[in-house]
């Protein structure tokens, strides 16, 4: 499973072999069952992970108690709520599994002391950060005041993973409408005389 890491890290080309061979000492491999917390809301977010397998929703629940999925993480992709790993703050949404996964990952201090031994890190980081940034302006341009229907469309074309890997009521969170809604959009869309 490191292969899979690892080969991520090379195709950055921020880092040597070498460096490579030295950073993935520092990322611990963490099995979590579908269900399992890799980060819990209100408490200090310690880790930064990379998924080699599995998948993650993270979300905020709010006065009623309802989830609001604002982002799903699959292989090969970085997890944590950036903000408070690098404040080390309570974080202000949770992480759970909705897969089982295998996440490689590093604590604060060893990251701080990675960064320090590796400074070509902050490339990867870099990396890293403008894909998160990218992924929130894509999620606010294409869901943002547009129909059930639009939204659904952009996911059948754009992401269709989502539609395979997660459930209607985690798909109808991250959209921003209700499960009935959503049926209703694939119904329409999904019609017979619509295609």
């Amino acid at each position: 499973m490191t292969d899979v890491f690892e080969n991520y890290l090379s195709s950055t080309e921020e880092l040597s072999v070498e460096e490579i061979d030295f950073s993935v000492k520092f990322f611990k491999p963490v099995h979590l069952k579908k269900g399992d917390f890799f980060i819990r809301e209100d408490e200090v977010c310690r880790h930064i992970g990379f998924i080699a397998s599995g998948a993650v929703k993270a979300y905020a629940v709010d006065r009623e108690g309802k989830e609001n999925i604002t982002c799903f993480k699959f292989e090969n992709e970085f997890v944590t709520s950036f903000p408070e790993f690098v404040n080390q703050e309570k974080s202000k949404r949770s992480i759970r599994a909705i897969e089982d996964c295998v996440i490689y990952r590093i604590a604060y201090p060893e990251y701080q002391h990675l960064l320090g031994q590796v400074t070509t890190w902050n490339g990867v980081i870099k990396l890293v950060m403008e894909q998160e940034y990218n992924q929130k302006e894509r999620y606010l341009l294409n869901f943002n005041n547009r129909s059930a229907v639009d939204k659904y469309r952009h996911i059948l074309s754009d992401e269709p993973m989502l539609i395979q890997r997660t459930t209607t009521q985690d798909l109808a969170s991250y959209l921003g409408v209700t499960q009935r809604s959503l049926t209703r959009a694939k119904a329409q869309i999904h019609r017979p005389d619509v295609l």
